[in-house]
């Protein structure tokens, strides 16, 4: 059987070129999915800073539903500082340190911020140098408020003086006395300045001046002597359970390098899952149309195989050997290339500061094993499938038909697909019940599954049109015009066979790009009705907001409010159909004066009651989660801890401002830097007033004036919508070149029709014009299904979204969509029957 499938694949090299092509394409984009997946589950940071320390000891950043995926909590969480005593007196540990992070920047002499690798975390204690790896340092330790030690980076040297903003302190001039060269080194202060600096100091008395993070440090290193990592390791995790920390060793340590990097992991791998399924629907869609043209180009060939005695059974074996063999040829070259890809795609998440630029990708054999299974799966499948008629047809029938088509459509499929189209119309209704970034999937989704549903029912369909057109057909009509019209009616699998790709590019490109451009501009639309400050300072560079900033806005005239904004992750617990679900998202924290510079249209309660354990929800959640007014909830905040809030406010702006904002009060000491991100300033619109905050921004060091946007600050495009773009273009690409060779894979199997045709008069001229008009009809047959298909989600979503039956984004899409399949369509039957011509009919209708 292996043997007879290698020889006829031989001879079908150019009819199996379209499912190499499809292969190919499918294992590349596989791989590189799979690579993704596996970088998140597997890929750490190297250690950087905290490369000189065996052992790590830190909080858990991921929380743990039950039966889930872990969700990457993004705040630092804190361990006791009392700990660090107990660690040092374990067997092996020379050295034991407490670690802590704060916002700390140095100013140059011209007022400018120097720049951090982190500056939230910039500051630490002079401990901390104990954890780098080999660093060189020139001076001795900081000792008092007015020494410190900075980085070899800065240009400064052991002497000269600096101003430091540290904390939510004011600049101040501060003597260097050391300078730290290491990888990762940031600003060094004496340990009890550190602690000041940072809020986790007591007070005298014994409170807690820091709050929450009093007496906490951000993680604990230790130094273990020479051969005794291993026993230290084991000897802490023995001391340290039951208390949810983290033992760290080895390459595990770059997570404790700073929580978003789990947070990054985590996206991975929900980046990866999301595109899995649109993948593998794509790519088993285009794999199976494939192989159908090309076994259907060889039903002659197994016809004569049944005449001769083979067995259904055989008959699908040598089909799925064929195509197998095929496969496995095509896919080495496309596991390359998806390797190539991942990190392209990572490098475009890099860029867009979706990733940190130091988390590599994970490489192994995993991905590549994974794409082979499933590309040979979906082959084997597909395969059979196709070739399941043909052997179950008796010889006699098998052979008269391998010259032509079955005369009905299977009524089953015809059926299938018609169920998949009205399926794919109610899940469209969704955006209209859910106005959420997870209701719009479904129109994407939707119109996937409409695609499926009129490959497979659109014989009939074809075969409508055809019987239709050709009794409007005027008598006089040309030759070239009535036989393009009358294949429709003759040919419909055929037809339908290509104008079903075709179809499925116009409605994957609208539904899956005007999808994302109506999320955005419903969102923008809601943070613009929203937000009632002009203006938002802030102070990235900063790492935070300076404590004196929001009294000395507040005290300009002309000023009507100024309210601190800060953003944050929690995590929702609730219950859905009875089983426990928690959902992350992006939440504000707002003071109790919050609605003086946002209009979150309260529908229910007031946001001026946002004090102690309250939240204010959004409608949406409000209504799916069981959490009305008045009602408690349960949330994870950023840092994993626990907390109940009540509900004081329901308000319909969810889309731009998220499910949930938290009080101040319930935040507090949550968050990895206890200084605001931003301040919103709501003037009375005078030029006097805003002159007056442009001066007061230029007072100071790090300080940025802008514009208002999301959460009061001014944001570019969000980097979901340039990773939906990459997938777009990558996708796309895939659908046309995979369309592509299936035209010209099923237009030069029609050389003995070509040939027959002239033999029977018809000149070189006359076929060109038949199949240029077969071409139209099929662009405009494909633009047109491509189009009614898309309209109902798209109609629907603009209607959830926006308010009004069309969705939002650029109006050159449509048209360009269009203009792209009918030259695909032109091009890829022209060529080939171009090709075709120049074979004399006789040796054409000799040739197998």
């Amino acid at each position: 059987m292996l043997h007879l499938a290698l020889r006829m694949a031989a001879h079908r090299f150019t009819a199996l070129l379209a499912v190499a092509c499809a292969v190919l394409g499918g294992a590349t984009l596989l791989t590189g999915t799979g690579v993704l997946a596996e970088s998140g589950l597997r890929s750490q940071l190297p250690p950087g800073r905290f490369g000189g320390a065996d052992v790590i000891i830190a909080a858990d950043q991921e929380f743990h539903p039950s039966g889930d995926l872990p969700i990457a909590l993004p705040e630092r969480a804190t361990v006791p500082a009392d700990l660090i005593g107990r660690l040092a007196r374990v067997q092996g540990v020379t050295a034991a340190v407490g670690d802590i992070g704060f916002p700390a920047a140095l100013i140059d002499a011209r007022g400018g911020v120097l720049p951090s690798d982190d500056p939230q975390t910039s500051g630490h204690g002079w401990s901390s140098t104990a954890l780098l790896p080999k660093p060189r340092i020139e001076g001795h330790r900081p000792s008092g408020m007015g020494e410190v030690a900075v980085p070899a980076s800065a240009g400064m040297r052991v002497g000269d003086r600096i101003r430091v903003v540290a904390g939510t302190r004011k600049p101040s001039f501060y003597r260097v006395s050391a300078v730290v060269d290491a990888p990762g080194a940031g600003v060094y202060f004496a340990d009890a300045i550190a602690r000041q600096l940072s809020g986790r100091e007591r007070t005298p008395d014994g409170g807690q001046a820091g709050g929450a993070r009093a007496d906490t440090v951000d993680l604990i290193g230790l130094r273990a002597a020479s051969g005794t990592g291993d026993a230290v390791a084991a000897a802490v995790r023995s001391l340290v359970a039951g208390m949810e920390l983290k033992v760290l060793t080895g390459a595990d340590r770059g997570t404790a390098v700073a929580p978003g990097v789990s947070a990054a992991r985590s996206l991975l791998i929900l980046l990866a899952g999301s595109l899995a399924g649109i993948l593998l629907t794509v790519i088993g869609f285009v794999t199976a149309g494939a192989l159908s043209v090309s076994i259907a180009g060889q039903r002659r060939d197994l016809a004569l195989l049944r005449a001769v005695g083979a067995t259904p059974r055989q008959i699908r074996r040598l089909v799925a050997s064929e195509a197998t063999l095929i496969a496995i040829v095509a896919a080495v070259p496309g596991i390359g290339l998806g390797y190539l890809l991942a990190g392209q795609f990572a490098q475009v998440l890099v860029d867009r500061a979706v990733l940190p630029p130091g988390l590599p990708l994970t490489l192994s054999p995993l991905p590549a094993l994974a794409a082979l299974v499933l590309m040979l799966a979906t082959v084997q499948l597909s395969s059979r499938s196709a070739a399941w008629r043909t052997s179950k047809l008796p010889a006699t029938e098998a052979v008269a038909e391998s010259r032509s088509e079955p005369r009905a459509p299977s009524r089953t499929r015809t059926l299938i697909g018609l169920l998949l189209i009205a399926a794919a119309t109610a899940s469209a209704i969704t955006p209209l019940l859910v106005r959420t970034a997870l209701g719009a999937t479904s129109t994407p989704i939707a119109g996937i599954m409409a695609a499926i549903g009129l490959a497979l029912s659109g014989p009939p369909l074809v075969k409508y049109v055809g019987q239709a057109a050709l009794r409007r057909m005027q008598p006089s009509g040309s030759a070239p015009s009535w036989l393009a019209v009358a294949g429709l009616h003759a040919y419909p699998l055929r037809f339908a066979s290509v104008i079903g790709p075709l179809a499925m590019g116009i409605i994957f490109v609208l539904t899956y790009t005007l999808t994302q451009t109506t999320v955005l501009a419903a969102t923008q639309q809601d943070v613009r009705a929203g937000t009632l400050a002009q203006h938002t300072l802030s102070a990235p560079q900063l790492g935070g907001l300076p404590a004196d900033i929001l009294p000395a806005v507040r005290r300009l005239p002309g000023v009507q409010a100024a309210e601190p904004v800060t953003t944050t992750t929690a995590v929702w617990e609730y219950e859905e159909l009875g089983e426990k679900t928690s959902e992350s998202a992006s939440a504000m924290i707002l003071s109790p004066g919050g609605q003086e510079v946002y209009d979150l249209d309260v529908r229910k309660g007031d946001l001026a009651r946002l004090k102690g354990a309250t939240v204010a929800v959004s409608s949406e959640a409000a209504d799916s989660r069981d959490g009305g007014l008045g009602k408690r909830v349960r949330l994870v905040l950023g840092d994993g801890t626990p907390v109940t809030a009540q509900v004081v406010a329901v308000y319909d702006r969810g889309l731009g401002f998220g499910p949930v904002v938290l009080s101040q009060d319930l935040a507090a000491g949550h968050t990895t830097v206890a200084a605001p991100q931003s301040v919103l300033v709501r003037t009375d619109g005078s030029t006097a007033a805003e002159d007056r905050l442009a001066a007061l921004a230029g007072e100071h060091p790090g300080l940025i004036l802008s514009d208002t946007g999301p959460f009061g600050t001014e944001r570019d495009t969000p980097p979901e919508v340039w990773i939906n773009l990459a997938v777009i273009i990558v996708l796309l690409a895939y659908l046309l070149l995979s369309m592509a060779n299936k035209l010209v894979t099923s237009t030069i199997q029609r050389k003995s029709e070509i040939a027959a045709l002239r033999l029977t008069g018809m000149t070189a001229t006359q076929v060109r014009a038949m199949m240029r008009r077969e071409a139209a009809v099929i662009a405009a047959m494909a633009c047109g299904a491509g189009l009614v298909l898309s309209a109902v989600p798209l109609v629907l979503l603009g209607q959830g979204f926006l308010g009004r039956p069309w969705p939002a984004g650029p109006a050159w899409l449509l048209p360009v969509a269009v203009l792209v399949v009918a030259v695909t369509a032109f091009l890829t039957i022209e060529l080939p029957t171009r090709h075709a011509l120049r074979t004399p009919p006789a040796e054409a209708l000799r040739a197998p």
